[in-house]
């Protein structure tokens, strides 16, 4: 095959096995931890949000319209809505990054993995396959690939698809048809923000049904359980931060209490977080190794950010109910400043120790 494939083919090459070009001697540390085992790591841990999403999507469908919420029926929709959205994701994504890297005669990345895999769980289930393709393209292509690809973003390519759309074709994301497959009514595929937003918290749904995310909602982000599951598989192998994940909820829960108690919402703080996609950006989204803070103080500051600024604008903001996507790409914009600060403090701080020091000899 010609040359000009060469990225391509060294893609499909090592998408499951090791490369053959590793460093095998000199001053290096190995261990078994390399970049493709990392992304199979986070595709792992969004496989439990991932299966109860397509069955979640097929029971939804099938409440509207009346229909018997059997398991494999349910399973089975869902999993037909989600295949052709992740197809579109990663052949549009893929042509992008591939030809990127022909062009700089360079290896593909294995990151935008992870991103094709997290862009359908974050878009309603029906939205039309031409507007992905669109989206994800637009990610790689000006969120990451103008900057110098893997590593050097500083925005979530994931988020900026998502972004897109809502900006670009609010119509497919926006309102409460779209969470249904099929276009059920909107009393019936009415979402907690929805609700909230339209002055209806008498038919919200109670927290347990929340937790557990029988209600409507994108692909990924209903089911907590499945979310704080995959938290655990991220901490446990040190892929994501917790300080990351714990300073988000901290900031997240304070503030929507400070709003109860002011008057600014009528919602209960754990109601806050368990609304919309705030647990799973914190926990997928925020934690992104390229584009959040790298200081241990950073990461509690930019953590606690993201939670303050997503409740304020689910409350301040009442044409945008969800925050959380807003919240996380301003603070990946501000993540360098942030540890900017925290390390010239640091500086500051040993420069007065010395002279303290050298005062006191």
């Amino acid at each position: 095959m010609p040359k000009k494939f060469n990225a391509l083919l060294d893609a499909m090459d090592t998408f499951l096995r090791t490369p053959a070009t590793i460093t095998d001697q000199g001053s290096h540390i190995r261990d078994s931890v390399d970049m493709k085992r990392i992304m199979i790591t986070v595709m792992i841990a969004l496989s439990p949000a991932l299966l109860f999403g397509w069955w979640n999507v097929g029971y939804q469908h099938f409440l509207a319209i009346g229909g018997e919420t059997v398991l494999w029926p349910c399973l089975w929709y869902g999993f037909l809505k989600w295949l052709p959205l992740v197809i579109v994701t990663y052949v549009s994504g893929l042509a992008v990054e591939v030809l990127f890297a022909q062009i700089r005669k360079e290896e593909v990345a294995e990151g935008f993995f992870v991103t094709g895999f997290i862009i359908p769980m974050i878009m309603p289930p029906d939205v039309p396959l031409w507007i992905v393709a669109v989206a994800t393209a637009f990610a790689v292509l000006f969120g990451k690939e103008v900057f110098g690809g893997t590593g050097y973003n500083f925005l979530n390519p994931a988020l900026l698809a998502r972004a897109f759309v809502f900006f670009a074709y609010p119509s497919v994301i926006s309102g409460d048809k779209v969470w249904v497959s099929g276009g059920a009514d909107a009393v019936t595929g009415a979402t907690p923000l929805a609700l909230v937003m339209n002055g209806r918290p008498e038919a919200m749904p109670s927290t347990w049904e929340m937790f557990v995310g029988t209600i409507p909602g994108c692909i990924g982000e209903t089911c907590k359980i499945a979310i704080l599951l995959g938290a655990a598989i991220l901490i446990f192998t040190q892929v994501a931060d917790w300080r990351i994940m714990f300073s988000v909820f901290t900031g997240g829960y304070v503030t929507a209490v400070i709003c109860r108690i002011t008057g600014l919402c009528s919602m209960a703080g754990y109601d806050q977080i368990l609304m919309g996609g705030f647990l799973f950006g914190a926990v997928f989204m925020a934690t992104d190794p390229v584009t959040a803070a790298h200081t241990q103080t950073g990461k509690y500051i930019y953590g606690l950010l993201i939670g303050v600024l997503a409740i304020l604008i689910r409350t301040l903001n009442k044409g945008y109910p969800e925050g959380m996507m807003l919240a996380i790409l301003l603070m990946n914009i501000f993540a360098p400043l942030i540890d900017y600060c925290v390390v010239q403090a640091h500086i500051r701080k040993r420069q007065k120790q010395i002279i303290q020091q050298n005062q006191s000899k």
